[in-house]
C-alpha cells in the first residue's frame, strides 16, 4: 500500500501540543466493515513504528479485545493508515497495514500505546454509551471523524467528547485517508541539493565506496548517514518513482552472494539527466527508506561515459528465504521461468499485479487447519513478486497492464501468465516488486468464458452467487447512497446490469443469493427488482422468488435469498428458516445457531414438475472472518480466521435441520459459509452427511474467491447422498475472482475515459465471488407408491403400504423410496411426506 508524505501546513505544525509524538488523526467507522485509522507523525524525525501498539477495547470491558504492533518507519510529516482488510476495496488500498480481524464499532475505545504508555485513545476505557460517543455529525458510530489539528487525549478514562478535537464526516467519507487534514500528495522534495565537497575526489577512476559495502549483508546499510561517493553504470531510469538504478560495472562486484550490487539514487524532483548505459560518479548520503536502501542528497553528477549494462541476474520462485530478496536489492533481474497473475486487486489503483510459481490457495482450501495451514502461509511468502508500473502514481490515467492498456474488452486476469519478466528489484510499502525494464509479456492462459463449463446440465441447476450488496435505494429510482452497495442510481445501474447478466449466464433454475439488501418481498424491494430485472433479460416471465412468512429475514442489513422458474419447478410446502428461535441447542441449553452472527437459512422443499421428483436446497450466508466475535471466538491462529467456532456451531444446527426436514430426499446446503474447504465448519457438515460436491467429483483445484492473492471457496454446494446420487456435473464460473476490481461497476478513482473504459454491461466482475452451479438428474422415484392403481397417491395407498411392510412379504426395493437400500419404516415416512396433504400428486 502507498505511504503519504505529507507537506502539513504551518498552522497545523504550531498547533499547541502536549509533547511532539505520533497521534491519530483520522478516525472511519463506516458501513460493515469499512474501519480504519490514520496516523500522523508531526514530529521531525523517522519513527519505528514497532515502538507502538494499536489496542482496541469492546463494549466497555477494559480488557483488550484486539491489540496489535504497528509496522515499519514513519518519516517525519508522514501518514499510517491501518484498516480491516474486509473492507471496501478504495479503504483497503489506502491501507499501509490491514488485518482479517473484527475491529471498533462506535460503542469502543481505542487506545495508542507507545511502550505499554497511552500517548493517544478515542473513547472512554471502562465505559460504554450506548452506540457511540458524541451527538449530531461528530459521533463515533457511522461517521469519519478527523482531528482538527496535532491533539491527543493520553487519559483513556476521562470523559470523551469528540467535538472538542475532531470535526465530523459523512459515514463513508474516505476522501481524506492518508492526507492530514488535506495536505500532502507526494514525497517530500529534499530540499536545494547540497554542494561538492572537496574533499572528495570526483575524477572518473578514482577510489570509491563499492555499492556491495553500501549493502552490506544485512537488511539496513552498514554505512546508513555517511556521506560517500560511488561510480556505477545506470541501469535503469525510473521518472515515475523520481530516480535512477545503478549497478557495480563488471568487474567491480564481490564474490559475496549476500550483498547486493545495485542502488536505488533518489533524486527528487531534480530528475538528474543520466541514461541506461551510462557510467556516473556520485557523492550522496548513504539512507534507509522504509526499509530499502538508497543514496539521496545528490551533491554531484560526474558523467564517466559508457559501460555495459550488467547481465540480469536470473532469480526463480519460490526463492529460499526473505534474505535472498535483500540480496539482489537494486540489481537487474530476470524470470526465466512463467509467472502466474495472482492478484490484480491493486491493478487500477497502483498499475500492479501479484505474481508467483502457479496458483497459490489460501492454506485452509487444501490443507487442515493448524500446523499444516501455518507452514504453507510460510511457503507462500516465499512465493510472490509484485510486478510494478515504475511509478507511485496512485489511480493513474492508464494502466499498462495487460499491453496497451488495461479495459474492460482488455483485461488481465488471475491465472494469467508473464513471461521473460526482466526489471530492477526494488523494495517500497513492505514488499518487494519488479520495476520492468523491458515490455512485459503477459500471455491470457486464463480467458473468459461465456458460460459455466458443465459436463451435464441434467434437469435441475441449482446455483449460488454472492451479489455483493446489492441495494436498490427506496426501489423507486432514489435513495442513494444506501448503507452498502451503489453510491447512486447511476452506479446502480450499471450494477444491477451486471448482476444481471451473470444471473442469466447461470442458466439455472433455482439460485441461491447472498448480500442482498434486507428490506422485505414489495414491489420495491432488492429481492423483487432482481426478479423483474431477470424476467426481462432471460426473457422468461415465470421467474419468481420464495418468500417465507416473515416481512424480513433476520434483521442484519444483509440476507439470503431464492429465486426459483416456476415453469420447470414448484415449491412444495412452506419455505422454512433456520435462526436462533428453532436452532438445536447445545448441552448449555443454547441454540447452536446464533443468528446476532449468522444470517438465517432459507430452505425450500421443491417438486420437479417433468417428473414430480422432490429436492431441497438450503440457502446460507455465515459469519464473516473479518468480524468480531469476542476473545472467546477469536483468531487462534490456526488458519480459520475470527468467529470459525460460531460458523461451526452454525453448521452443527444445519445438519440437525436438514435430517429433521430433508432426510428423505436429494437435499443442498449452498452459499457463502464464509469457510474454505478443509475448515471445521465443512467437515463438521460432512460428519452430518453433506459433502463438498467439488471434492467428491475430484475438481480440488476449484476456487471461487481470491483474497491477499490467495485463491480459495467460502462458497459451496454441499450435497446429501440422495443428491451426490444424482448429480450431473458442478462448477464455479470464474467471472469475478480473476476480474480486476478496476472492472467494477464503480465509479471511484477513476478518469471520466476510465468511468468509460473500464465498464461494460457484462458477467465479469460483477461481483467479488464466483458463482456456483450444480446439476442434476432427478429420477422420478414414486411410481410404485400408487398401491391400489386409482391413478393418484393418496392416504389408501399409505395404509396398504404399512400393512405390506406389517406383513413382511411382497415388497421389495421396488418400494425402497428413500434409495437406503432397503425397505423399512423410513420409506413409510417418504411416502408420507410425499403425500403429505394438499401434496398428493397423480403419477405421469
Amino acid at each position: 500500500m502507498k505511504k503519504t508524505i505529507l507537506a502539513a501546513s504551518i498552522a497545523l505544525l504550531l498547533a499547541p501540543t502536549a509533547h511532539a509524538e505520533l497521534f491519530i488523526s483520522e478516525y472511519v467507522e463506516g458501513s460493515g466493515n469499512n474501519k480504519a485509522l490514520e496516523f500522523y507523525n508531526p514530529t521531525d524525525a523517522t519513527l519505528n513504528l514497532a515502538d507502538y501498539r494499536l489496542n482496541v477495547f469492546f463494549n466497555g470491558n477494559t480488557n483488550a479485545g484486539f491489540s496489535t504492533a504497528l509496522e515499519g518507519e514513519l518519516p517525519a510529516g508522514a501518514t499510517y493508515v491501518f484498516a480491516s482488510a474486509n473492507a471496501t476495496a478504495e479503504l483497503v488500498a489506502l491501507a499501509d497495514q490491514t488485518t482479517g480481524a473484527g475491529l471498533w464499532n462506535g460503542d469502543d475505545t481505542i487506545t495508542l500505546t507507545k511502550s505499554g504508555v497511552v500517548i493517544d485513545s478515542i473513547g472512554q476505557l471502562g465505559v460504554d454509551p450506548g452506540s457511540a460517543w458524541g451527538s449530531g455529525s461528530i459521533t463515533t458510530a457511522n461517521d469519519t471523524l478527523r482531528r482538527a489539528a496535532v491533539s491527543y487525549d493520553a487519559d483513556p478514562s476521562d470523559t470523551f467528547e469528540p467535538a472538542e478535537q475532531w470535526l465530523g464526516f459523512a459515514q463513508n467519507d474516505f476522501s481524506d485517508i492518508g492526507l492530514f487534514n488535506g495536505e500532502g500528495g507526494g514525497p517530500v522534495d529534499p530540499g536545494p541539493d547540497p554542494e561538492p565537497d572537496p574533499e572528495f575526489d570526483l575524477s572518473c577512476g578514482a577510489p570509491f565506496t563499492p555499492i556491495h559495502q553500501i549493502q552490506g549483508s544485512g537488511d539496513a546499510s552498514p554505512l546508513v548517514g555517511q556521506t560517500l561517493v560511488v561510480e556505477a553504470v545506470v541501469t535503469q531510469t525510473l521518472p515515475g518513482l523520481q530516480g535512477f538504478n545503478i549497478q557495480s560495472v563488471p568487474g567491480a562486484e564481490d564474490n559475496d552472494p549476500m550483498t547486493s550490487e545495485g542502488v536505488f539514487v533518489y533524486t527528487g524532483s531534480a530528475n538528474l539527466a543520466v541514461a541506461s548505459g551510462q557510467r556516473v560518479r556520485l557523492q550522496a548520503n548513504v539512507a534507509e527508506f522504509f526499509s530499502m536502501t538508497q543514496l539521496t542528497g545528490i551533491a554531484a553528477t560526474v558523467d564517466c561515459g559508457t559501460a555495459p549494462i550488467p547481465v540480469a541476474t536470473e532469480l526463480q520462485l519460490p526463492v529460499p528465504d526473505m534474505a535472498y530478496w535483500e540480496a539482489h536489492e537494486g540489481m537487474l533481474v530476470s524470470f526465466s521461468q512463467p509467472l502466474t497473475v495472482n492478484e490484480t486487486f491493486t491493478l487500477g489503483r497502483f498499475g500492479e499485479l501479484t505474481l508467483a510459481d502457479g496458483r497459490r490457495y489460501t492454506p485452509t482450501q487444501v490443507v487442515a487447519p493448524g500446523a499444516e495451514a501455518i507452514a504453507l502461509a510460510a511457503a507462500h511468502q516465499l512465493n510472490r513478486i509484485i510486478l510494478d508500473d515504475n511509478s507511485t502514481v496512485q489511480n493513474p490515467a492508464l494502466v499498462p497492464y495487460p499491453a496497451p492498456a488495461l479495459s474492460a474488452a482488455n483485461p488481465v486476469r488471475g491465472g494469467d501468465t508473464v513471461v521473460g519478466l526482466t526489471g530492477t528489484l526494488y523494495y517500497s510499502f513492505n514488499e518487494y516488486r519488479i520495476m520492468p525494464s523491458a515490455p512485459v509479456t503477459i500471455v491470457a492462459a486464463n480467458p473468459r468464458s461465456a458460460e459455466p463449463t458443465l459436463l451435464a446440465d441434467g434437469n435441475v441447476k441449482v446455483a449460488s452467487f454472492n451479489v455483493l450488496n446489492y441495494f436498490n435505494g427506496d426501489g423507486a429510482g432514489g435513495g442513494f447512497p444506501t448503507p452498502r452497495g451503489a453510491d447512486s442510481a447511476a452506479e446502480f445501474e450499471r450494477q444491477r446490469d451486471k448482476i444481471l447478466a451473470a444471473m442469466a449466464g447461470l442458466d439455472a433454475s433455482v439460485i441461491g443469493l447472498m448480500e442482498l439488501e434486507n428490506d422485505g418481498f414489495a414491489s420495491t424491494s432488492a429481492i423483487a427488482d432482481l426478479v423483474s430485472g431477470l424476467r426481462q433479460v432471460t426473457g422468461q416471465a415465470d421467474w419468481q422468488f420464495v418468500q417465507p412468512a416473515v416481512s424480513a429475514i433476520g434483521t442484519d442489513a444483509i440476507t439470503v435469498g431464492l429465486l426459483y422458474r416456476a415453469d420447470l419447478l414448484a415449491p412444495v410446502e412452506a419455505a422454512r428458516l433456520l435462526n436462533s428461535d428453532n436452532s438445536a441447542l447445545d448441552i448449555s441449553g443454547q441454540p447452536l445457531f446464533d443468528d446476532n452472527r449468522n444470517r438465517p437459512m432459507l430452505a425450500q422443499r421443491f417438486r420437479l414438475l417433468e417428473n414430480n421428483a422432490e429436492f431441497a436446497v438450503m440457502v446460507n450466508h455465515l459469519k464473516s472472518k473479518g468480524s468480531g466475535c469476542g476473545a472467546a471466538d477469536g483468531d487462534t491462529g490456526d488458519g480459520q480466521g475470527n468467529c470459525n467456532l460460531s460458523r461451526t456451531r452454525a453448521a452443527e444446527a444445519i445438519g440437525i435441520f436438514a435430517d429433521q426436514h430433508f432426510a428423505d430426499i436429494p437435499a443442498l446446503v449452498i452459499g457463502d459459509l464464509n469457510a474454505y474447504a478443509k475448515e471445521d465448519p465443512i467437515t463438521t457438515l460432512a460428519t452430518a452427511g453433506y459433502f463438498n460436491v467439488f471434492e467428491v467429483l475430484g475438481k480440488t483445484g476449484s476456487y471461487g474467491y481470491v483474497f491477499q492473492g490467495l485463491a480459495g471457496s467460502l462458497d459451496h454446494a454441499l450435497l446429501n447422498q440422495y443428491a451426490l446420487d444424482v448429480v450431473a456435473d458442478a462448477a464455479k464460473w470464474n467471472i469475478n475472482a480473476d476480474e480486476p476490481i478496476a472492472l467494477d461497476y464503480n465509479t471511484e478513482f477513476k478518469t471520466e475515459q476510465q468511468i468509460f473504459d473500464y465498464y461494460a454491461p457484462d458477467a465479469y466482475r460483477s461481483s467479488d465471488h464466483d458463482p456456483v452451479i450444480v446439476t442434476l438428474q432427478l429420477e422420478e422415484s414414486f411410481r410404485a407408491a400408487d398401491l391400489d392403481q386409482n391413478g393418484v397417491i393418496d392416504r389408501n395407498d399409505i395404509s396398504l403400504f404399512q400393512q405390506l411392510l406389517r406383513q413382511g412379504g411382497g415388497l421389495s426395493l421396488t418400494f425402497d423410496f428413500n434409495n437406503d437400500g432397503r425397505v423399512d419404516q423410513r420409506d413409510i415416512r417418504a411416502m408420507t411426506a410425499l403425500c403429505d396433504m394438499p401434496r398428493c400428486v397423480t403419477p405421469q
